[in-house]
């Protein structure tokens, strides 16, 4: 598209709505192709129902395969979704898929809003994946960035029609100071044409099933969320500070999506607790079904980081893993991608750390560290899983504790992919303790799939021990009881319950642990009170 500017000088752009955009290797910038083929991809599968429990699998197509090298639609549509299904999640979530020029910007710095990147394959490979997701039943969700856009200007929106506003508010507020990206007139009617018709164009052409909006936070508030703490206090989330335009943007664009597909979910990713955001529009409510439990990851590395495991406080953990808005559905995850990035550090790594490259073998003798990190890894993952909220996420590779890092190819690391993989390889290997940690999320997701407690009201605790360091709550006619003492088991103990069988053992042989429990006992409850119950067994 060739513009004149009000100042007479040409401008060479793309389209903003081009669908299919490329980058020649020898160029700098992408080029806007014109896709039509003879025969568009025919969608042969209907989408999925409305699921209760959600058990999402974050992806990225481009790292999802142990080879150096950006992987294809086609790729993860044979490779990977069936591990996805067999893993026992139901809902993909995709990252990077609208087009973003900067490949190391994990998509988050999107240049064609309109464009499936074309660096995995073309639209029809990814309507592919997408219809063989709906094949098996998985619901699949588009990670959507309409809180800020890149700073591309020959192949980006800025400076569209040859000023700093056109699509974006001009000068500062146009600005964000941390991401470097320009940020969207919500206020402005084309904007806001723009935006919902990307939305519709997502669901209607490639089948999405709903979204996760990303940078939610960035957009509710005019400071972003930059140097702000938020307890909870409501002078935090009503005043002047939060930017009702794009409040009302969010409102309108899940008031569309519910009105035209009312089948599709939306996902918030907000760090603050804005109140009412997962509440009907109709309610005033922000109208998302879910937004991310934030705090919880967060929780998790501080107590590894900073707690000797005699130190961990089991009412803290209880209390970040239930503190949330009444009647606000959350997400619960241990880690996701921002753990996994370059500078951070996955649950794995961090309590495994160097032993994973020399002590993972079976064929090695099980030293403290590896074994302490096997067991907490399972135990950490599935407490989440059952009490932190009414869904769950796990990023791709750390459900098995993918070792290392994520790192993208980029000028800091001489542009190598040795890091932008995923070593899917490490659970298939028989003398690798890592499909310990594989078998034990399967069988965790599996057994969600069975007894529903995602969709079950919030659970009842009915132990948080210090001294002893267990955890013992009731949630969809299942017992969950925990020890995280790091030496000491109990013989007889007893807790809240009625008659019950071990159904998940995290101590199990093919989880890699020691086999102290017997799973053919039954266990039978007496008329003994026990913590404000009538009922309890001993275990």
């Amino acid at each position: 598209v060739v513009i004149r500017a009000q100042n007479g000088a040409l401008l060479y752009r793309i389209s903003p709505w081009a669908r299919y955009v490329v980058r020649d290797e020898d160029k700098v910038n992408y080029d806007w192709v014109h896709w039509n083929p003879p025969q568009s991809y025919i969608h042969k599968n209907p989408s999925p129902k409305r699921l209760k429990s959600l058990r999402i699998y974050e992806s990225h197509v481009g790292i999802a395969s142990p080879e150096g090298k950006v992987a294809s639609y086609k790729n993860f549509t044979y490779n990977v979704l069936p591990r996805i299904k067999d893993l026992g999640y139901n809902c993909v979530q995709l990252m990077a898929i609208m087009e973003h020029a900067y490949y190391a910007s994990f998509g988050y710095q999107v240049t064609s809003f309109f464009a499936a990147s074309s660096r995995y394959g073309t639209p029809d490979d990814l309507k592919e994946m997408i219809d063989a997701a709906h094949s098996m039943g998985i619901t699949v969700l588009l990670d959507v960035v309409h809180s800020h856009a890149s700073k591309n200007s020959e192949d980006g929106l800025n400076q569209f029609d040859g000023t700093d506003s056109c699509f974006f508010h001009s000068g500062y507020r146009g600005n964000h100071q941390l991401w470097d990206s320009r940020l969207f007139d919500y206020a402005n009617w084309e904007v806001l044409r723009f935006l919902l018709s990307n939305l519709r164009m997502w669901i209607e052409d490639y089948r999405f099933d709903g979204f996760r909006f990303d940078g939610v936070t960035s957009m509710l508030y005019h400071h972003h969320g930059i140097g702000t703490g938020f307890s909870g206090d409501y002078n935090e989330y009503f005043g002047l500070h939060v930017d009702e335009d794009a409040l009302c943007y969010l409102m309108l664009a899940n008031h569309m999506i519910n009105s035209l597909h009312p089948e599709c979910i939306t996902i918030a990713e907000d760090v603050s607790g804005m109140p009412a955001l997962c509440r009907p529009v109709a309610e005033g409510g922000g109208g998302f079904d879910y937004r991310l439990a934030m705090a919880i990851p967060d929780k998790w590395i501080q107590i590894i980081k900073e707690l000797k495991d005699e130190d961990w406080n089991m009412g803290n953990i209880v209390h970040t893993l239930t503190n949330r808005r009444y009647e606000e559905k959350y997400i619960a995850y241990a880690e996701s991608h921002d753990q996994a990035l370059v500078g951070d550090k996955t649950l794995a790594f961090r309590l495994m750390d160097a032993e994973m490259y020399t002590n993972m073998s079976v064929l090695m003798p099980l030293t403290p560290v590896i074994d302490r990190g096997i067991q907490l890894h399972k135990m950490i993952r599935l407490i989440t899983h059952a009490l932190g909220g009414e869904s769950y996420l796990n990023f791709m590779g750390n459900e098995f504790g993918h070792p290392e890092w994520l790192d993208f190819p980029r000028i800091g690391n001489n542009e190598s992919y040795h890091y932008a993989r995923r070593q899917f390889n490490l659970t298939e290997d028989d003398l690798l303790r890592y499909k310990f940690l594989n078998a034990f999320d399967r069988d965790m997701n599996r057994l969600e799939e069975r007894f529903g407690w995602l969709a079950s009201p919030q659970a009842y605790v009915s132990e948080k021990h210090e001294s002893n360091k267990v955890i013992a709550f009731e949630r969809a006619s299942l017992i969950f009881i925990f020890n995280f003492h790091p030496y000491q088991s109990y013989v007889d103990y007893r807790v809240v319950a009625f008659k019950y069988k071990i159904l998940l053992d995290s101590d199990a042989g093919e989880y890699g642990g020691h086999q102290r429990l017997d799973h053919n006992t039954e266990y039978f409850s007496e008329e003994y009170p026990h913590n404000y119950r009538p009922n309890s067994i001993m275990v």
